[in-house]
């Protein structure tokens, strides 16, 4: 089984900001911009409030509710208004989905997605961001592959549900769709009444990624055995051991400033799936 740790959201580059997490810890993964997309952010909610007011009061305008968003991965069913048959869905292109192909990824592994984040708090009835509080990447969603669908120009039959997504209405080249399982299955750990893909719905430090102490978010503070020891194949694209240090139980990662998609081994790395498997069983979700 193969783990990809993907990376999704608005960052530096893609929004020109991070993240919200609100006051009350609730985690909202703001998609990036997409001029072709049919959706905009106005029309898409988290716990049943527009994003379009936050990506405006959060952007200074310089994002507004009325522009499109590209929602990819598409997680949670609230989001939008859905068809009959709607299941969670995820795209890919170009080189992030050769990177995927070329390490072997398909039904039965599993996506955890994570984003750059930052506190904010309600200043005068609007969104700002918390004063002094870096951001710092933090696991936000998930998505078990129950099927992988290769698409041309047209939506395949039996996908109409699935004709608003953006990567069904690409018209510019094969694109891929990553098709959510219906129930999380881990090899033999039994995860009952977990769904195959969904969010985490509030900030914990144990979906914390980045260093609590660092300078900069992509310094990873990681469990121990994440440490490419012997002749394990590291995470992808970070092959150089300089980016590895084990620090007593833990493993400090720098991680890669470039990809989209990092993929581990969980033949060569066992703990991975019992790790994965209780953050998904004990943190608060919405799916």
């Amino acid at each position: 089984m193969k783990l990809v740790f993907s990376r999704k959201g608005f960052d530096s580059a893609a929004g020109g900001m991070p993240s919200p997490i609100l006051p009350d810890g609730r985690l909202v993964s703001l998609p990036i911009l997409d001029s072709r997309s049919r959706i905009r952010y106005g029309d898409i909610t988290s716990d049943g409030r527009s994003l379009g007011p936050l990506v405006d009061q959060l952007s200074d305008g310089r994002v507004r509710s009325h522009w499109r968003a590209h929602l990819d991965p598409d997680l949670v069913r609230e989001s939008l208004l859905r068809s009959p048959g709607w299941r969670p869905l995820f795209g890919q292109a170009g080189a992030a989905q050769g990177h995927l192909r070329n390490h072997g990824v398909g039904p039965g592994d599993l996506f955890l997605f994570f984003g750059l984040f930052r506190q904010v708090e309600l200043v005068g009835g609007a969104y700002a961001w918390a004063k002094g509080l870096r951001p710092c990447h933090v696991l936000w969603g998930w998505l078990q592959i129950g099927e992988v669908l290769e698409l041309g120009t047209f939506t395949p039959a039996g996908y109409e549900w699935a004709a608003y997504h953006p990567h069904f209405r690409r018209g510019r080249g094969p694109s891929t769709v990553h098709v959510a399982s219906r129930e999380l299955t881990l090899r033999a750990i039994a995860a009952p009444g977990i769904p195959g893909a969904g969010a985490f719905a509030r900030f914990s430090p144990r979906l914390r990624l980045t260093a609590t102490l660092a300078q900069h978010p992509s310094t990873c503070d990681l469990p121990s055995w994440f440490y490419p020891t012997g002749n394990r194949t590291p995470l992808t694209y970070h092959a150089d051991p300089e980016r590895w240090r084990m620090l007593g139980q833990r493993t400090e990662l720098r991680a890669a400033a470039r990809g989209q998609e990092f993929v581990l081994d969980g033949d060569e790395y066992p703990e991975a799936v019992p790790w994965a498997c209780d953050l998904l069983e004990t943190e608060e979700r919405r799916s």
